[in-house]
């Protein structure tokens, strides 16, 4: 019955919030409705799921244009980031989410960032478009790992994100999510009621790491590691 509950949720709460979203895009057509739409569909579903957020470190984020940068393990990071992550922003998501009717056609109204990484090309012109997106003032958010973590570790980073930060002197804000896989793991299917922490870390001058990715890219995965608490341990328990 829980399950049950939970799928009704989410179905109900994306087709409400998701048409609000789209007639607020046409209506303020720089895509901002959808995040205001977004918190409380977030809200919605997480209550319903018997799921907290406790958020540490909003007030690191910088004023202007920043790339988080962020782990993955669950679908519910999305729903705690929402939550979590301050003012504007866009997303960087594989298409397939753009296919959901009424949901992937928010998405698309909002400007968020469609990528599909198993066309090279097709995928270094979302990361341009990205780039774009930086330019103009909004904050982007990448999940590094490009795919949802099976065991909680981290995988290794994907390079895209962080040549276009460097391109444009763009600060990247490390963020960490612990306890999503103990909600909902990767091919699971029954949603567990528990807390997930999103730490947001301090934020990194890529100024400083001009002429060395590699380093930018090793100096974040630390960061976002060091930022695991106490619940993701257990999860990999």
């Amino acid at each position: 019955m829980r399950r049950v509950l939970v799928l009704l949720v989410v179905g109900v709460s994306t087709l409400v919030f998701g048409l609000l979203a789209i007639v607020g895009c046409i209506i303020v057509p720089n895509g901002n409705p959808l995040l205001w739409c977004a918190r409380p569909w977030a809200s919605t579903i997480l209550l319903a799921s018997g799921v907290r957020v406790r958020t540490q470190g909003r007030e690191r984020v910088p004023e202007g244009p920043v790339l988080y940068v962020t782990n993955h393990q669950s679908h519910f990071d999305v729903l705690a980031l929402v939550r979590s992550l301050p003012g504007q922003y866009r997303i960087v998501a594989k298409k397939e989410l753009f296919a959901i009717p009424v949901f992937g056609w928010a998405l698309a109204l909002a400007g968020f960032i469609k990528i599909d990484r198993a066309d090279r090309e097709k995928a270094i012109r979302s990361l341009d478009k990205a780039a774009r997106r930086m330019r103009l003032g909004h904050a982007v958010v990448m999940f590094a790992e490009g795919t949802r973590s099976h065991d909680g570790r981290l995988l290794p980073f994907k390079k895209g994100g962080f040549v276009i930060a460097l391109a444009g002197a763009c600060p990247i804000v490390p963020v960490t999510i612990s306890g999503s896989r103990a909600v909902l793991a990767k091919g699971g299917r029954e949603v567990r009621s528990g807390t997930i922490d999103v730490v947001i870390g301090s934020a990194i001058d890529t100024r400083a790491f001009e002429g060395r990715r590699d380093d930018l890219i090793a100096t974040t995965r630390d960061a976002v590691q060091a930022g695991f608490t106490a619940r993701h341990a257990a999860d990999l328990g």
